[in-house]
């Protein structure tokens, strides 16, 4: 932490104080006594930044402070609407965006604190980017932490703010988020794969019987959750309830390390389940080591409450009550706080204590609850128990993303949802869909045995889709964990950082940037009864785009409804994109760097990835005039396979280090692949395929029988609108059919894929 801002940044009156951070982020304070606040609070850990330029402007009336991006303009009196403003831009720019004090938020919102019994949209916090150019983020009542480590809740009586003014420059506006509050930490890779959670009564043989019918599926899994039975929940009424505890219950795990250590030799990390708010009672095999710990008499056989403001408590927690449990085999710790912001001293959050000094502990990764700006220091975060329905889909998306605009990267929500609702199998799959391509893939569901989300407890289809998705999850791996490793930026973002001035960019909220090569657009309502396709709106930034799943090539800047069956869902990437992906079908279960990895090349304009590994970053770059793809030099030797997505028609060629090699080509419909196998550590792959390759034109016949033909609709109807497709001039004469939307939506997307 480096809370104490440079001197030459600040200018100060008797009861003010102005501090120019970066030249779009200024702090306001104001404080009746003078006294000002330099300690690091939740939000704000680092002030001390390059002094960026600016002008003090000190006139008889009024203070003005002026940057490259704002014109801060007060009259050194008390904070008011009237005295205090800032115009973005300095007054000058193309829009004038002015800020007062005390005005509503009209940012684009940030994240909440939990979707817990959500069923569909809650209202978010507020984040730092806004179209309106400005947004403040209040630290007026955050706690503080001093030199030592700890925290004080004496922040009272002042005035805090930090007024973001980037205009649309969204990213530097996240950037200067992260320079105050520090960065997102890189999680774990095994983080990135699969989680298995449900809350069940599981003994140590059904739980790994459960692992071997997943291996046996090949359904990949990395992380272990382990719900809240892996404790005695059964206590005596006199000790309260089962909710929290910290001893094994023996009648399900009989050895816990023997359990634990078969899960890590099943390639699975381990968390377990924690509910900490009731203490230590009397009962749990630590009570007499915590009693000691705090100079407690254990034969009153007192509770032991729940104070994360005593720091002799804190430490006993972790050393009595984590570290032996830590030392069976587990991971990291799921914290399951549902008690609310408040402690024994005021103004101290137990979430916030909780997430700071678990991370701190583990020094890798924690999994809880948002507690406000400054929580993405502490990653991964538990979103809650919602409630199963599409209308909580549909909101997730949207949930996610926005989170972005207040740094935070790392949501896991209960795919599938926790609770109530009813069973739909199209749901549950489109969930799982979504998880896919959301920041963590945790399926979860309540204790309730008609709530399970095994893939095999489906029907087909939904069992084969769910299947290829979490297979899917473990392929992503290798870009994940670049995109994980990345500076700056979460791993998924709402469209508007792409085109900030673009309305279209604002008005489609299941779609979403992920990562730096992909966009995702998420189908979450029901599919139609008579096409049997789910829809949902999305928007093309200009370029060419190509569907990765289905080939399908389109036209960008524009906005269209894009349709997919229940096999996929539109994942879609611009000429030059390149993904690369566990070249395994069917990955195991802790995402290790792979031996094979595929290489996903989309033509059309030139392109670069650098594949960030623990062994180090291997250079990826497509050079479209040449028509070559070069891939190296690496750290690591392994076997390589490139796959051109709606690229056909064309004769790879493959050379290591200028040398042909054999290559294995697999020529698809629409799409072409090459496989050149134990290439070596340090050497450079070259694939050609030619110059200026050309992404093919859809076969927009084929698509439009293949939609007509699975549609339940009247045959003579279909020979109609087939017939009319043919025509001149298809739209203009469908108009003429009365076709349902649904139906009218879904051609159109087809005939209008390619306008030129």
């Amino acid at each position: 932490m480096r809370p104490l801002a440079d001197p030459r940044a600040v200018v100060r009156g008797d009861r003010f104080r102005i501090t120019v951070l970066t030249d779009g982020l200024v702090r306001l304070e104001y404080a009746e006594d003078g006294v000002f606040e330099d300690r690091a609070s939740t939000f704000a850990v680092n002030r001390e930044l390059p002094v960026p330029k600016f002008r003090v402007l000190d006139g008889e009336h009024e203070l003005e402070v002026v940057t490259s991006r704002f014109r801060l303009t007060y009259d050194r009196g008390p904070f008011t609407t009237s005295g205090l403003s800032l115009a973005v831009g300095g007054g000058i720019s193309s829009y004038h965006s002015v800020w007062r004090y005390g005005q509503a938020p009209q940012d684009l919102g940030g994240t909440a604190r939990t979707l817990d019994n959500a069923d569909g949209a809650i209202p978010l916090e507020p984040g730092v980017v806004s179209r309106t150019g400005y947004a403040v983020v209040d630290d007026s009542r955050s706690f503080l932490f001093d030199d030592e480590g700890w925290v004080s809740a004496d922040n009272v009586n002042r005035i805090d703010l930090y007024v973001f003014a980037y205009g649309h420059d969204y990213a530097e506006a996240l950037k200067a988020f992260y320079a105050v509050s520090g960065p997102q930490p890189v999680i774990p890779r095994f983080a990135l794969g699969n989680w298995w959670s449900r809350h069940h009564a599981y003994t140590d043989e059904s739980y790994l019987a459960l692992l071997d019918q997943f291996r046996a599926a090949g359904l990949p899994f990395s992380v272990g959750v382990i719900d809240m039975d892996w404790h005695v929940t059964d206590v005596d009424s006199r000790y309260g309830s089962g909710w929290t505890g910290y001893t094994w219950n023996r009648s399900l795990f009989p050895d816990p390390p023997a359990f634990l250590k078969e899960l890590h030799d099943r390639g699975l990390r381990v968390t377990l389940n924690v509910h900490p708010a009731d203490g230590v009672r009397a009962y749990e095999e630590a009570y007499p080591a915590m009693a000691a710990a705090l100079d407690r008499d254990p034969a009153g056989e007192e509770p032991i409450a729940f104070d994360v403001t005593d720091r002799r408590f804190l430490r006993a927690y972790f050393e009595v009550l984590h570290r032996g449990l830590e030392a069976d085999g587990v991971d990291f710790w799921w914290l399951d706080w549902q008690s609310g912001p408040h402690s024994r001293v005021a103004g101290i959050d137990p979430l916030w204590m909780l997430n700071h000094f678990h991370f701190l502990d583990n020094g890798a990764l924690t999994f809880s609850r948002y507690a406000g700006p400054g929580s993405h220091r502490y990653p991964v975060g538990f979103s809650g128990d919602t409630v199963i329905s599409w209308e909580s889909l549909a909101f997730q998306p949207h949930f996610t993303a926005t989170a972005a605009n207040i740094g935070y990267g790392w949501w896991s929500h209960d795919i599938g949802g926790h609770f109530f609702g009813v069973r739909d199998d199209e749901l549950a799959t489109r969930w799982v869909q979504f998880g896919c391509f959301s920041p963590i893939l945790r399926l979860h569901s309540a204790k309730n045995p008609f709530i399970h989300k095994e893939p095999w407890s489906f029907p087909a289809p939904a069992r084969e889709v769910m299947t290829e998705f979490l297979r899917l999850r473990h392929r992503l791996v290798p870009y994940l964990h670049t995109m994980n490793a990345r500076a700056g930026l979460p791993l998924v973002l709402p469209m508007y950082y792409h085109s900030p001035t673009t309305d279209a960019a604002y008005e489609v909220p299941n779609q979403y940037q992920f990562g730096s090569s992909l966009v995702v657009a998420a189908i979450t309502s029901k599919s139609d009864s008579r096409t049997g396709l789910g829809r949902v709106k999305a928007w093309l930034p200009e370029g060419t785009w190509v569907d990765v799943f289905t080939d399908v090539v389109y036209d960008g800047d524009r906005v269209l409804y894009l349709h997919r069956d229940l096999t996929s869902i539109p994942v879609l990437a611009t000429g030059g994109a390149i993904v690369p992906l566990d070249g395994e079908a069917v990955p195991g279960n802790d995402p290790v760097e792979p031996a094979h990895l595929e290489v996903l090349v989309v033509a059309g304009a030139d392109g670069s990835f650098d594949l960030i590994e623990d062994a180090g970053v291997t250079p990826l770059s497509w050079h479209q005039a040449a028509g070559f793809l070069k891939i190296g030099p690496g750290p690591l030797g392994r076997t390589w396979t490139t796959t051109f997505p709606a690229l056909t028609g064309v004769d790879p060629v493959a050379t290591v280090d200028n040398l042909p090699v054999p290559a294995e080509i697999h020529r698809g419909e629409t799409r072409t692949s090459i496989t050149v196998r134990d290439v070596p550590a340090t050497a450079v792959l070259r694939i050609s395929v030619g110059a200026r390759p050309g992404l093919r034109r859809n076969d927009v016949p084929e698509l439009i029988f293949a939609l007509l033909d699975r549609a339940q609709m009247p045959i003579l109807l279909k020979t109609r609108v087939l017939e009319t497709v043919r025509s001149a001039r298809p739209l203009t004469a469908l108009q003429s059919l009365d076709l349902d939307d649904a139906l009218l939506t879904a051609i159109g997307e087809i005939l209008l894929s390619q306008e030129n």
